[in-house]
């Protein structure tokens, strides 16, 4: 088989079956890429994927998701990037068009199962957690920082916080680390993207960005307003799903697209399935127009992303190799710990273990994960069942 293709086809796998196993939001999403992608297959280093991270914070869009692309696009190139993104959304998107004709008659919000993936999902991110501490806070001036990334991100919770957080941590890690980062390992992460291809995408971005109100305002086409609604909604957002979500719901709801009710019930079925949040725009947009509707809002919603990392991707990497940057990139590093450890409490641990009995299958799952080194589709599994036992209980 020729070898592009055997790596694409590999993509496929790995990223399909995350999209089918990873529950819990963005930051468990990025606990299951750290541990498929960086600890089992290797496929970018640990400061590598720290980097990736640390940029797609500082874009607008759903994090987890431009994450995922990025391995993509470091594994296979552009296609590579596509066929990523398509495995890790593509589950959740069908589920949440099934949900759009068929939730209304199930209540689920509240099952037991559900309950047992976000232990999971406690479990994962504390595992990522503690990896990624290990090597990127080794001495006490980059555990100080975690540390005051970490009490910020708790107090002040809002999207702008954690990019604030981030820049500060950067100013800091330059001021300190500005003469010892000679001695720092160079990351051996590489994206394959020209810069003439940034530049494109970028032009492509903001070009949409401004012509589709304008378009939407000269004609009467239903999908061009559908367009120019979920397009400006992915293009907006910083902080993620939950962030979109209000603003998916001034921009239908208000206008007669869908009720409230038919808001809220997919609400409840983006939160029961596996995959990015931002594919709640599959169900808003099958009810509006059925299953082509659905898929329509997810390649609307989604290519903002795709094209900010397109964009921003060959001038990252050209920066964080540079000398005068990787200073900054040690202290941004080590703030992206303590934000991963802000959320791993809230709202991950606090939406999860609410008794003694959850606390025990989360130590449970965790040791099934980090002692017994179990596949976590083994944890996912063990997780719902025991989510169902501890409902009968």
């Amino acid at each position: 088989m020729n070898k592009k293709l055997k790596t694409w086809l590999e993509i496929l796998i790995v990223s399909t079956r995350l999209g089918l196993t990873s529950f819990g939001g963005p930051i468990a999403h990025l606990g299951y890429f750290h541990e498929e992608y960086i600890r089992r297959r290797k496929w970018m280093d640990e400061k590598g994927y720290a980097d990736l991270v640390a940029l797609c914070q500082f874009l607008p869009g759903p994090a987890s998701s431009q994450v995922g692309i990025g391995i993509g696009i470091m594994r296979g190139g552009i296609v590579g990037g596509i066929i990523s993104f398509l495995g890790f959304t593509l589950p959740s998107v069908i589920a949440l068009i099934i949900f759009a004709s068929l939730l209304h008659t199930f209540n689920i919000e509240d099952a037991g199962w559900i309950n047992g993936l976000k232990i999971v999902a406690v479990v994962v991110v504390a595992h990522a957690v503690l990896g990624m501490a290990q090597k990127l806070t080794p001495d006490l001036q980059r555990k100080t920082i975690a540390l005051f990334a970490l009490i910020v991100t708790l107090l002040w919770q809002t999207a702008y916080t954690q990019i604030g957080v981030i820049l500060l941590a950067g100013v800091i890690g330059f001021l300190v680390y500005r003469q010892q980062t000679k001695q720092e390992e160079q990351s051996i992460s590489h994206f394959p993207i020209s810069r003439r291809i940034g530049y494109i995408s970028l032009t492509l971005f903001f070009g949409l960005l401004l012509l589709l109100p304008i378009l939407r305002n000269l004609t009467s086409i239903e999908w061009v307003a559908l367009f120019d609604s979920f397009y400006r909604s992915g293009s907006l957002v910083f902080g993620g799903g939950h962030v979109v979500l209000p603003l998916l719901e001034q921009e239908f709801v208000p206008a007669g697209w869908l009720s409230e009710q038919e808001f809220l019930a997919g609400y409840g079925a983006a939160q029961a399935v596996p995959g990015p949040l931002f594919t709640f725009a599959a169900y808003i947009g099958a009810v509006i127009n059925g299953w082509q509707g659905g898929l329509f809002a997810t390649f609307a919603i989604f290519l903002p992303a795709f094209l900010l990392l397109l964009g921003t991707l060959p001038f990252w990497d050209a920066l964080r190799s540079n000398p005068k940057i990787k200073g900054a990139l040690i202290g941004v590093n080590a703030s992206v710990v303590g934000i991963l450890i802000a959320a791993l409490y809230n709202p991950i641990w606090t939406s999860s273990i609410h008794s003694a009995i959850d606390f025990a299958l989360a130590a449970i799952l965790f040791s099934m994960l980090v002692y017994w080194k179990l596949p976590p589709w083994i944890i996912v599994v063990t997780g719902a069942i025991g989510g169902l036992l501890i409902a009968y209980i």
